[in-house]
């Protein structure tokens, strides 16, 4: 019974799908048991698990030592093509707080909640953010793979329409709510409030790191704000490759230009590559930006057929490795910012 509560939607095929939902079967049960026994005799910080890398390095602000952390999409890897593993759902057994973003960001956490046994608190990030909304031009894009895929491993309609199975339908909502860093605040006093509930006698601690942060966080927001003001509008058109950084145009004053939707690994149509080349000429932009872990390709077609070099590389979804300076979520706006300003001052 439990491989049929599973994914049934996780790998690339048949023989994968069998046997991500074989191993998942025998290890979770007895593994989420395990986990929360060894949890409790390891110490008494609280156990939390966040769901990927940008969010986790907000808990991480906020929860300090008072937290053991688990991150399940860790940095350099795609929450939409992340597939769950015995080990994420043992963390998440043993864990008495779940942390993710919303906005139908992780659409596979409801299905790893279910098998791990998870009856924790979860502490949905974005709560409280104004979604940032798809008008229709934008749905078209966000979903136009859909058709081509139509008529194979789609037979189940509980698992969504994305490429392999995963289920990129955002409900018309944008979920990259994090590009703006004044909802980086949001996500830091909800994370901060959900930890005090789950663990009040450090809830004193939670608000006070939370606050601290908060200051970092609007102190890099009117930075940021002020450079971007000072160069001239028809300059700040960031074009890449998906859908990620709309929060950040909104905020900061930037025309975004994508040749896919929200999906990282979604394929661009024909009309999609020819609008965006169109629209580079007109804009006469002068730097085409890829994005890290992302689909890559028909951006570096963009750029063969219009002539302008790619800009460097943005991180959208992930933060980089430890040690490298876009491996926080502080970091990786001043990294993103600091490629944009380079290529918005170009003569």
């Amino acid at each position: 019974m439990m491989k049929d509560r599973w994914f049934f939607a996780l790998g690339r095929s048949g023989a994968r799908l069998a046997g991500a939902a074989c191993a998942l079967a025998l290890g979770v049960a007895a593994g989420a048991q395990a986990a929360r026994a060894e949890g409790a005799a390891d110490d008494a910080r609280l156990p939390v698990v966040a769901s990927f890398s940008i969010l986790g390095d907000i808990v991480r602000e906020v929860g300090g030592d008072d937290i053991r952390l688990d991150v399940l999409v860790g940095p350099m890897r795609d929450a939409h093509t992340f597939e769950p593993t015995p080990k994420d759902a043992r963390a998440l057994g043993g864990a008495r707080v779940l942390v993710v973003n919303g906005l139908g960001f992780e659409s596979w956490v409801p299905r790893l909640v279910e098998a791990a046994g998870f009856k924790g608190r979860t502490i949905e990030a974005s709560r409280g953010v104004k979604p940032r909304r798809l008008d229709d031009e934008d749905q078209d894009e966000a979903h136009g793979h859909e058709d081509a895929d139509r008529g194979h491993a789609h037979a189940d309609d509980d698992h969504g329409h994305g490429h392999a199975g995963h289920d990129h339908d955002h409900g018309g909502v944008d979920p990259h709510a994090w590009q703006d860093l004044s909802n980086g605040v949001v996500y830091a006093r909800n994370v901060a409030r959900g930890l005090a509930d789950a663990d009040p006698a450090h809830a004193s601690a939670y608000q006070a790191r939370a606050e601290a942060y908060v200051r970092k966080l609007r102190q890099a927001d009117a930075e940021w704000r002020r450079k971007l003001d000072a160069i001239p509008a028809d300059r700040r058109v960031l074009a890449t490759s998906h859908d990620a950084f709309g929060y950040f145009g909104a905020a900061y004053g930037i025309e975004v230009l994508s040749v896919v939707g929200l999906s990282s690994e979604a394929e661009p149509s024909a009309r999609a590559m020819a609008d965006l080349v169109a629209r580079i000429r007109a804009h006469h932009i002068r730097a085409i930006f890829l994005e890290q872990g992302g689909n890559s390709n028909a951006l570096r077609q963009v750029a063969a057929e219009t002539g302008v070099k790619p800009g460097g590389v943005l991180y959208a979804d992930t933060l980089d490795l430890p040690g490298h300076e876009a491996s926080t979520y502080l970091g990786m706006f001043r990294w993103n910012t600091t490629q944009l300003l380079r290529a918005f001052e170009a003569p």
